[in-house]
């Protein structure tokens, strides 16, 4: 959730535009405290990053495509992709990977299916409060009848219906949002601003019911330790909330949740949300993955220089998890350079450059 600020990421900390506040914005069992207003400039440092995109890896390709179609997504190109330079990038050896890009509005998803090696599955038991938990959040013009949508796809549904973010909470108050999950396990969020709350955009007349995506939101284990390594990107800090409550758990499968939500905003592209779950705690300390497991996502940073990103990354304490910089030239990604890391909680960005 977002508060209201400028920026599209900033919806996310406002109401739910980031994944986190949306969920955790609940109605209160006891006062609130007042939303940290967001600096009146995002913060930049010296690496201002966009984010291209989100990844994440199916084990079934076309039956994730018919998902997200079914969404509105429209369908990209496929490609097939193997060689040395994969194997580096992604840490895994000999691999072969099937990819399709998909696109919601200004955003762009990308479906990756290992055909060799295989990976892990994700954990019949995860929940939203997992450290290794990830999801991408979409906004709706009707929740609705997108929620009638994702009840005929044979989802798993993790919130008990549509929640909608109670007045009492001046930050989130009237947004609707709704946790679910694909047949691999990986979480999505259906997610409705109200007039006044959210990014301008989601608000334009003439649109679809499936607008865009406007977070991707990741469970941290502390934001105070987590969140420099982000602001060392350049991200900058849009909102911040504790949302707890009835709703609160009803939208994350969570009851008792109480999380510390922190919105993240890049120059252009999905914002990233912080969940941190102060009760109950769920499974994990680490949450690093592999490029082949089904519950990996990457989220693909552009910045100005690679080797300085990285720099910074490991000094904040995340992880290389690529044999160095990588020349990805020859695969034809639109990049010339990448490497692969894992945030401080095993989260992983996919750092690129032309």
């Amino acid at each position: 959730m977002n508060f209201r600020l400028p920026s599209p990421s900033v919806i996310c900390a406002l109401g739910l535009g980031c994944a986190t506040l949306l969920g955790a914005c609940a109605a209160p069992q006891a006062p609130e405290p007042a939303p940290t207003p967001a600096p009146p400039e995002v913060r930049a440092a010296t690496l201002v990053p966009a984010v291209l995109g989100l990844t994440l890896t199916v084990s079934d390709l076309e039956r994730s495509e018919r998902l997200l179609q079914s969404l509105d997504f429209s369908i990209g190109k496929r490609t097939r992709l193997a060689g040395a330079p994969l194997a580096e990038l992604l840490a895994v050896p000999d691999p072969v990977v099937h990819v399709r890009e998909l696109h919601l509005g200004r955003e762009t998803v990308e479906l990756r299916q290992f055909e060799s090696p295989s990976g892990n599955a994700v954990p019949g038991d995860a929940r939203s409060n997992d450290l290794s938990f990830q999801h991408m959040a979409i906004v709706v013009s009707d929740m609705d009848a997108a929620y009638q949508r994702v009840r005929g796809l044979r989802v798993h549904e993790v919130s008990a219906g549509p929640q909608t973010l109670p007045l009492s909470n001046p930050a989130a108050g009237g947004i609707r949002a709704f946790y679910f999950r694909d047949a691999d396990g990986h979480a999505l969020e259906l997610i409705h601003f109200p007039p006044g709350k959210g990014a301008e955009r989601w608000h334009q007349p003439g649109q679809g019911l499936f607008l865009g995506i406007d977070h991707t939101a990741i469970v941290v284990l502390d934001t105070d330790q987590s969140a420099p390594l982000y602001e060392a990107l350049g991200f900058g800090v849009t909102g911040r909330s504790l949302n707890f409550g009835v709703e609160q758990g009803r939208l994350s499968g969570v009851p008792g949740a109480r999380v510390r939500i922190t919105g993240f905003a890049a120059r252009s592209g999905p914002g990233v949300e912080f969940l941190a779950y102060l009760e109950p705690a769920g499974q994990g300390t680490q949450s690093h993955m592999r490029a082949n497991d089904l519950g990996h996502w990457e989220v693909t940073v552009r910045v100005p220089d690679v080797e300085a990103a990285l720099a910074r990354v490991i000094e904040q304490g995340g992880q290389q998890l690529s044999a160095g910089v990588v020349d990805v030239r020859p695969l034809e990604l639109g990049y010339a350079e990448a490497v692969l890391v894992d945030d401080r909680d095993g989260h992983s960005l996919r750092l690129v450059a032309p």
